[in-house]
């Protein structure tokens, strides 16, 4: 009924900026300890001072020594929210912040999406890190690339608080087992993406489910159903800071298993957020 575990960070977040951002923060941090947080803003970060602001990238060395940025993000141009400043040309505009991030070992993170209709499965993901050298390739795991899949846009009718990218291709069996194995190949990363429930609910709606507020209880059952609670605390708390090459949280955090219910919404003065699991799924 009761599991502690090392406090988990939050390997892939979106914070946002400005009034969302300030509403949001304290959900996280009610229960990680940090995070990764990502750079698509309205405004993308690109430098460091940016990031030390709020958060991701320019020269290789000045970033890693700045103690804030801890991996460069690439995005697709148009994949995702605020993407279109993103990479088209990789190999072309790229190789050289590339080159200087293998020089000063930093994290290289992928938005695992094309921006052409035919996208990566779930399987095929799990296939590809496990092909790699451990050590050298990970993959953060998402609650509802574990739980769901992309019924949960259309049951009973459009159901856009569901919406996110990559849409979940199949509830997959293979990722379940790759993250309830006890490799550290997989550590825990939300994806919460919280957005204004006007800019959901519209035409051309904004991708992202917010989790924050559930996301610790809906791995655990995940691992519970799996019959795998002792390999928890590894995806959730150990194996990310490993990978990184940083330190394991000392602080502990306590799992009770008992009755709850996810608030239906958030209310701020801008609006209000739907919380993943207030949607039929």
């Amino acid at each position: 009924m009761e599991l502690t575990l090392v406090q988990s960070d939050d390997w892939h977040l979106h914070l946002r900026d400005g009034e969302l951002l300030q509403a949001v923060v304290p959900h996280s941090a009610n229960h990680f300890g940090g995070a990764i947080v990502m750079p698509n803003l309205k405004s993308p970060v690109t430098t460091t001072a940016a990031a030390i602001r709020q958060v991701l990238m320019r020269s290789s060395l000045q970033a890693r020594s700045s103690k804030v940025v801890f991996a460069i993000k690439l995005y697709p141009a148009g994949a995702i929210t605020n993407s279109q400043e993103g990479v088209t040309d990789l190999l072309g505009k790229c190789s050289l912040v590339l080159e200087q991030m293998v020089q000063y070992n930093m994290p290289l993170l992928v938005h695992g999406e094309v921006t052409d209709p035919n996208h990566i499965t779930t399987m095929d993901a799990v296939r590809f890190v496990e092909s790699c050298e451990e050590g050298f390739v990970a993959a953060t795991v998402t609650p509802r690339h574990l739980l769901l899949n992309r019924n949960v846009l259309f049951q009973g009718r459009l159901q856009p608080h569901n919406r996110c990218l990559p849409v979940p291709k199949e509830k997959s069996t293979a990722i379940v087992s790759a993250v309830t194995s006890g490799s550290k190949r997989f550590f825990l990363g939300t994806d919460g993406a919280p957005h204004e429930r006007r800019r959901k609910e519209c035409p051309c709606g904004c991708a992202g489910i917010y989790n924050a507020p559930a996301a610790l209880a809906l791995y655990a059952k995940v691992f519970e159903e799996a019959g795998a609670l002792d390999k928890l605390e590894a995806f959730t708390s150990l194996n990310g800071p490993d990978f990184y090459g940083l330190p394991r949280n000392t602080s502990k955090i306590k799992l009770i298993k008992t009755s709850w219910k996810v608030p239906e919404s958030f209310s701020f003065s801008f609006g209000d957020i739907i919380p993943m699991l207030q949607v039929k799924h």
